[in-house]
């Protein structure tokens, strides 16, 4: 993941928490760190990144301009689906229908923005 975010960028990242992890089944995270599952870290950490500079305004117009969802290409080729939360926020879903709430946007980076979730986000 360090390559891909050392690019030009601009990337925005969804950056789940240390509890989100945690949510997690027993041995999940055991078995990503394996030096033979490499390949599947990689695929879930980029997962988590966009292409651009995607604050949680824009986020929320391209919602608005879609008509209640916007999708995002992450960097690993899968899509993202956006939705209003209800409260203001975002909720994200993954390609096997998992949800993570963006519980802290707009942390500025030099090269992009990261959003706080609560829960990983599964490519297919």
């Amino acid at each position: 993941l360090v390559a891909t975010l050392q690019g030009a960028g601009p990337f925005t990242v969804f950056a789940p928490t240390n509890d989100a992890f945690g949510k997690l089944p027993a041995g999940a995270v055991e078995g990503l760190l394996k030096p033979e599952a490499k390949a599947i870290l990689a695929a879930v950490l980029t997962y988590h990144v966009v292409s651009g500079n995607v604050d949680a305004a824009t986020l929320l117009g391209q919602i608005e301009a879609g008509g209640g969802t916007a999708t995002l290409t992450t960097v690993q080729g899968g899509t993202l689906t956006a939705t209003p939360d209800g409260a203001g926020g975002i909720t994200l879903t993954d390609a096997k229908g998992g949800t993570a709430k963006v519980t802290t946007a707009d942390l500025r980076q030099s090269n992009g923005i990261v959003h706080v979730i609560d829960s990983v986000l599964m490519p297919k």
